[in-house]
């Protein structure tokens, strides 16, 4: 109870805005990264100079918001690009990769910050499947697994432990995700309420980030797993309006507030390879107090564990593996 309680009710950020180093010459991607909590990110990390790659659906949106941000910090010497990102759709998402790769030599900090909740329906992605696994897990995975090679390249130059992947969870694993871990068994199950499918395709965040630490560690990448906070954003875009009005008053916080989560989690120097794979808690806090069956899915068969991570890594390559 305490450990929910204390990500319902955070202590004060530590590291904000005020805390980033000039981030000249420094490249990033956001997805989703045109609302809430993502175009706060972007925001800070242009304030500091960094070439900040805006992963977005719509185009028109990311360009006016674009113009704005740099109407908002005309001292900048930062760069803003458009990046087209369809999470729900594989070819789409290796495209997207591809477009990248084309434009940029470097990349310092990957954001997998976009996500769906709850939307109406049990609709499924361009490759059917369940909408929550396929956007929340599937797409960023695809997306994650072909920038390695270049997060790889830019490890291997840039200052150590600076070169990050960060993964999106959320509170909802600890209150409604299964006490044994999650399996794949979970994972391929479509008779779920969509508040299960998204615990689960969170927990499978979690997952995948803490298995990107245990394989790609020795090649100096930073993987970490961050609960932004609850916020006010789009995630609430499918609740009714009373419920809304509710949470706004109770427990939802100002996005802001998740930026400076996902800052820590992205920047800040504290984070070292003692700490790869770690969970991150609002509002930039280590926080490994998962229940216990929960982390034993993290540690290996050989380890101690059940190996659950292991296993729903594996069926993601198995899912994305035409796309590669």
């Amino acid at each position: 109870m305490g450990n929910n309680l204390s990500q319902l009710f955070p202590p004060s950020p530590t590291f904000t805005e005020e805390s980033l180093p000039d981030l000249s010459g420094k490249v990033f991607i956001v997805t989703g990264g045109s609302s809430g909590v993502g175009l706060e990110v972007v925001k800070r990390l242009y304030h500091k100079n960094g070439t900040v790659y805006i992963a977005a659906r719509t185009e028109r949106t990311a360009l006016t918001l674009i113009d704005q941000i740099k109407a908002e910090y005309p001292e900048s010497s930062g760069k803003l690009v458009f990046l087209y990102l369809e999470l729900s759709d594989l070819s789409a998402v290796k495209q997207s990769a591809t477009a990248f790769l084309a434009k940029e030599q470097r990349l310092d900090v990957l954001w997998n910050n976009a996500g769906l909740s709850k939307p109406d329906g049990r609709p499924k992605t361009a490759q059917g499947h369940e909408i929550h696994i396929g956007v929340n897990c599937l797409g960023p995975f695809l997306f994650t697994t072909l920038l390695l090679p270049i997060l790889q390249k830019t490890a291997a130059l840039a200052r150590k432990d600076s070169v990050r992947v960060i993964w999106t969870a959320s509170q909802s694993i600890d209150l409604l995700a299964p006490k044994h871990g999650l399996s794949v068994a979970d994972l391929e199950s479509s008779d779920k309420s969509p508040i299960i499918n998204y615990t689960f395709s969170k927990t499978g965040n979690w997952f995948l980030g803490s298995e990107l630490a245990r394989r790609y560690g020795k090649d100096g990448i930073i993987s970490v797993t961050q609960n932004p906070g609850n916020l006010r954003s789009n995630l609430q875009r499918d609740l009714t309006s009373w419920m809304t009005a509710i949470l706004n008053h109770t427990i939802l916080h100002d996005t802001r507030f998740g930026a400076y989560t996902e800052l820590f989690a992205g920047l800040s120097p504290t984070i070292t390879e003692a700490q790869n794979g770690a969970y991150i808690g609002p509002w930039g806090r280590m926080d490994n107090k998962r229940p216990t069956g929960m982390a034993a899915s993290l540690k290996s068969k050989e380890e101690g564990g059940s190996g659950n991570a292991a296993e729903v890594w594996e069926w993601c390559e198995r899912k994305i593996k035409e796309y590669m």
